[in-house]
């Protein structure tokens, strides 16, 4: 079986709503009744009958997720079961049951640091998910599915630092708050 995110031509750790517009846009192209007496019909349908497939397993979620999961996921995923119901609780979309699982595997390998970044993503923490991605790659430099959620995420990462200046710092905040109340003093001297 293919990686059904592939098959959708979606990201890794990609929303339902982009998964749902991905699906509809593909079975719009290799609908069936576009393909009446053309002799890429039987193709056609084939597409059509891996890309509902894809979309099942990305949206039910269910046993057909699991069972097939280690036939398309990279071979640096542990696999452990744990690991699995976290991937599940992500893709039906429950973040807080899947951080409360993550949270409890003391194992923080590569894989552990990768759902930690699906679950920023999709709650839209891009600067999180960044982190964490950039953590599982440095684990598991080797895993394409590591490396390509760290990209999906790390342009907007790179623009946010160069549109704020950069890294927070509890010193800015210091200083700014020195310099107002200075100004403030000058001000209300002025003033008497």
């Amino acid at each position: 079986m293919k990686d059904p995110y592939e098959v959708l031509g979606v990201p890794h750790g990609a929303s339902d709503e982009q998964i749902k517009k991905a699906y509809r846009d593909l079975a719009r192209k290799y609908h069936p009744d576009n393909y009446v007496n053309n002799p890429l019909a039987d193709l056609a349908q084939e597409k059509m009958k891996e890309i509902n497939e894809a979309y099942d397993m990305l949206t039910k979620g269910g046993s057909s997720y699991g069972s097939h999961r280690s036939t398309y996921h990279n071979a640096g995923a542990s696999g452990s079961a744990d690991f699995q119901a976290v991937r599940r609780m992500i893709l039906l979309g429950n973040l807080d049951a899947a951080e409360a699982q993550l949270d409890g595997i003391a194992n923080h390998n590569a894989e552990w640091y990768y759902l930690r970044g699906m679950i920023a993503q999709r709650r839209g923490w891009m600067d999180e998910a960044a982190q964490n991605y950039r953590i599982a790659v440095n684990m598991d430099p080797t895993n394409t599915e590591y490396r390509n959620a760290m990209s999906s995420v790390s342009g907007g990462y790179t623009y946010r630092q160069q549109t704020y200046g950069g890294g927070y710092d509890q010193r800015d905040d210091c200083s700014d708050l020195c310099t107002t109340l200075l100004c403030m003093h000058c001000l209300c001297d002025c003033c008497h």
